[in-house]
This record gives structure tokens, C-alpha cells and sequence, in this order.
């Protein structure tokens, strides 16, 4: 059987009940076969990004897995559709989204997945409740750059 490996998911929804959906993608993320949440962040309202629609409500999640990151990346998407994601365009409003944004050490660049999530950097929706989860991985520096970017803790 494969060592585990802990891997980081955004979590994120702006249609609907958007903080219910991010608080049952949290359960049914630890439902994934071989695979458990071991820590999650709080849940955080952000202003869209390069995208349209009400405000976010975004949060991280810390798993601990034995899939490979393809065979993760599936149930991710899979969890996505059972949620009604909708992908009309680029950037649409979503009912709920799922990004594999690290997995282990490991780095992967195909045509369907990009590990270390490209954009991981630029965003204070994922930099401010990664910091959270795994402080080890977030510079403060990081923080600073996307600090305006218009991120509220909820309580």
C-alpha cells in the first residue's frame, strides 16, 4: 500500500448556500476513500478574484492521503459535480470549487493538473487560510503582497 502523503485542497463557493457548501465539502472530503482531513482552516468571505459574482467563502484543507495526486484530483472533481459546479466559462460563479494546491513534495505539469496550483501566490484566499493550517508554508512576505486583496475571517 502507498506511504501516505499530505496534500493541501482550497476549498471555495459564492452560489447559494455558499458556507454550507464549503462546511459539507470539508466532511466529504474526509469521506474520500484512503484519505482524511487532518486539519482545516476557518472559513474566510473573500472578494472575487479575476472573476464575477457575490463574495467567496473560501477555506483550506490539510489531508492526509494514500491516492495518487491524479486519483485525488478525480474525486475532487467528482465532489465538485455532486455539488452542481457548473463551468459555463473561465471564472464563473461556482457552486462549489476544489483545487488541488500541493501534494507532498511533489511537482506535476499535464494538461489536466498543475501541481504546485500556479496561481497559489497571487491569491489571499488560499495564502491566508493555508497560513493557517501550515504556517511553514507561507511567507510573511506572501502575505503582505495580497494583503488588499479583501479577506475577512468569519467567526
Amino acid at each position: 500500500m502507498r506511504d501516505s502523503v499530505t496534500a493541501y485542497v482550497s476549498l471555495g463557493a459564492n452560489l447559494g448556500a455558499a458556507q454550507a457548501a464549503v462546511l459539507q465539502a470539508f466532511h466529504r472530503l474526509d469521506a474520500i476513500p484512503r484519505t482524511r482531513v487532518a486539519a482545516r482552516s476557518s472559513l474566510y468571505r473573500t472578494v472575487p478574484q479575476h472573476a464575477e459574482g457575490p463574495d467567496f467563502i473560501n477555506a483550506v484543507a490539510r489531508v492526509e492521503t494514500r491516492l495518487d495526486a491524479m486519483e485525488l484530483f478525480a474525486c475532487l472533481q467528482e465532489l465538485e459535480n455532486q455539488a452542481g459546479r457548473d463551468r459555463p466559462y473561465p471564472n464563473a460563479p461556482r457552486t462549489l470549487d476544489l483545487d488541488l494546491l500541493l501534494y507532498g513534495a511533489g511537482c506535476i505539469d499535464s494538461r489536466t493538473l498543475t501541481v504546485p496550483h500556479p496561481r497559489i501566490r497571487d491569491r489571499a484566499f488560499v495564502l491566508v487560510p493555508l497560513s493557517e493550517v501550515a504556517p511553514h508554508l507561507v511567507a510573511q512576505q506572501e502575505l503582505d503582497a495580497v494583503a488588499a486583496q479583501g479577506v475577512t475571517r468569519l467567526p
